[in-house]
């Protein structure tokens, strides 16, 4: 089979970087569709593979399956529309919105495979399968040996990352952002990672220093591994760092606030950082709980398991006599993004 990867931003790189490493031990050919953005990021362990800029070049390809880590794909290119989510956000009511592009979505775990199967009964041209999230093979098998050396972190430092979400009503950037650096510890690295969509006066707010450090990598993998504590709001993040078994203190989110420490007023952010350190275990039946809802396979072959299920759906025929919606205010959008805004739709 022939697989096309779809991506118009950085931070869908290593979602599909195990798929990947999995289908490079397979007789399945795959190739990739970048935006340009993303086309100056890629990693150099992936752009010695096919990749292709424009829609004429699609269809000499001829892709069976077109795996998209977003909400958008080129309705033009053929082949079956494969969803596999830009992140955990099972939160957010986009997560669940259905701009009919797609005709599998792909689920991470129960909590959204719940609500998709209720979705698919209502529109009625999409499978659901559930098989994980990709991106959490990457973070289980990332190399992890000699991280601090590495990154230039002195060993008997705590690491504390920040990572909010960019969306405004959201975020917890504009008003925790003021006393962060009132409040590091001499003891401590303090990371801040900042969503790519980020309003730019917000994070122009901070600097590096000392006990300060700004990520531009668009992998917050390695950081994940590197950090004691995360800080974070209703951000996917939190999940992806819970799969690690680490402490999560949130900042007035908006669902699920038993993860961690939830907190509402930024001045009780160094009382609860100190109370994560502490006792980092303090959660751990909770963040059990929630895994096991959101993404409970964490067996590191998620991508193996989408593989196999999307061969599944091709060798059964189970698209048979599904078709989408003409679905034109869409595909307008789409064009229009081509030719005016010389990008890709989110």
């Amino acid at each position: 089979m022939k697989f096309l990867f779809y991506i118009s931003k950085n931070y869908s790189i290593p979602i599909i970087e195990p798929i990947v490493k999995y289908l490079e031990n397979t007789n399945h050919k795959f190739a990739f569709f970048l935006s340009k953005k993303v086309r100056n990021k890629f990693s150099q362990d992936l752009s010695e593979y096919e990749i292709i800029d424009n829609i004429d070049s699609t269809k000499k390809f001829s892709p069976d399956l077109v795996i998209v880590p977003g909400n958008f794909v080129d309705f033009r290119i053929q082949g079956i529309k494969v969803q596999i989510f830009h992140g955990l956000g099972v939160e957010k009511f986009s997560h669940y919105e259905i701009r009919h592009f797609f005709d599998v979505y792909c689920t991470s775990g129960p909590f959204v495979t719940k609500r998709f199967l209720k979705l698919q009964k209502k529109h009625k041209y999409f499978l659901v399968k559930e098989t994980g999230w990709p991106k959490i093979d990457h973070i289980i098998n990332y190399p992890t040996e000699d991280l601090k050396d590495k990154y230039n972190i002195p060993k008997d430092k705590k690491v504390i990352l920040f990572a909010p979400t960019h969306s405004r009503k959201m975020q917890s950037a504009e008003e925790l952002l003021p006393i962060i650096p009132k409040i590091i510890n001499e003891d401590e690295i303090w990371l801040f990672k900042f969503h790519e969509l980020m309003n730019k006066e917000i994070i122009e707010k901070i600097t590096n220093s000392k006990n300060i450090r700004i990520i531009d990598d668009y992998d917050i993998t390695p950081y994940l591994h590197l950090a004691d504590v995360l800080i974070t709001d209703t951000s996917s993040v939190a999940y992806e760092f819970m799969i690690l078994d680490k402490p999560v203190i949130t900042y007035k989110t908006q669902s699920r606030k038993d993860k961690g420490i939830d907190i509402t007023k930024p001045e009780k952010l160094r009382d609860a950082i100190d109370r994560s350190l502490q006792n980092p275990q303090e959660f751990h039946q909770k963040r059990i709980e929630h895994i096991e809802e959101i993404n409970p396979r964490i067996d590191g072959k998620i991508s193996e398991n989408l593989i196999q299920t999307l061969q599944n759906i091709i060798e059964n025929n189970e698209l048979k006599n599904m078709k989408k919606p003409l679905n034109l205010f869409r595909k307008l959008q789409v064009l229009y993004h081509e030719k005016y805004k010389k990008g890709y739709l989110r």
